[in-house]
């Protein structure tokens, strides 16, 4: 297979209006929205580009689902390069994360309330640094429940918004680095949070990995924010905001 065409910030040219004019399809590194699904983006897309290619029947795909709380880069694939999706979901990922300590929630985000407070006075900037010189190198990691691993052909998700507990194998990833950014002492809510650069795998869940931050600092802790600033070779700053990409004086090039 051939190279895509890469549909990011540094494309200069003129889209040209027959999709078979890219016979090994195109890339899109979107700039995913707070609470869109990377199902909604790829929906919102697809839409587009079907106007603009004239066509009904074009294969949309993504290479690696980001959460409705998160923001950050999500690869859009179009026409053959959907056959590309796996491969790029296998590329290293960074993110910035916001982790919350002091307290934990059954989703490990902000999807759900607090259910569980834990002291927090003992935390401090250097101790995080510590603790996150632990998680640097391979470890097994336990899935959130609240995420869409499969359990019995039934997402994980499903059955934690049913109320039913279910226990989630672990899986190897690696983190590569695991930077503290910002240290903020006491946040609106009085806890301590941190700002974490982190490199990793695929298969890497920030919000597992902000429960095991809490647990160990002897604490509890939950993510508050999280945004995809890189994956693979696509850089945030290359990423196109969903809505520039779907306007008409922006797309129609």
């Amino acid at each position: 297979m051939g190279n895509p065409l890469i549909l990011d910030n540094n494309f200069s040219g003129t889209l040209d209006s027959d999709l078979a004019s890219y016979p090994d399809g195109i890339l899109i590194p979107i700039d995913k929205p707070y609470r869109w699904t990377s199902a909604d983006v790829v929906r919102k897309v697809k839409f587009t580009l079907q106007r603009h290619f004239h066509l009904r029947n074009i294969k949309v795909g993504h290479a690696g689902t980001l959460d409705p709380l998160a923001t950050g880069i999500l690869v859009v694939c179009v026409g053959k390069a959907t056959k590309l999706a796996e491969t790029l979901q296998s590329h290293t990922k960074e993110y910035i994360a916001e982790i919350e300590l002091g307290a934990t929630t059954p989703s490990y985000d902000l999807e759900k309330d607090v259910d569980t407070i834990y002291p927090f006075g003992h935390i401090t900037a250097e101790s995080i640094r510590e603790a996150l010189a632990g998680f640097i190198g391979e470890q097994d990691q336990v899935p959130p429940l609240f995420s869409a691993k499969m359990i019995d052909g039934v997402r994980a998700y499903e059955y934690a918004r049913a109320g039913e507990a279910k226990e989630l194998k672990a899986s190897r990833i690696t983190i590569e680095e695991a930077e503290l950014l910002n240290f903020e002492a006491s946040s609106p809510t009085g806890r301590p949070r941190a700002t974490i650069r982190i490199r990793c795998s695929k298969g890497t869940y920030i919000r597992s990995f902000a429960r095991d931050l809490g647990c160990a600092l002897s604490s509890g802790g939950h993510l508050t924010a999280l945004r995809r600033t890189l994956t693979g070779v696509f850089e945030i700053k290359n990423a196109i905001l969903l809505e520039n990409f779907t306007s008409s004086d922006n797309f129609a090039r």
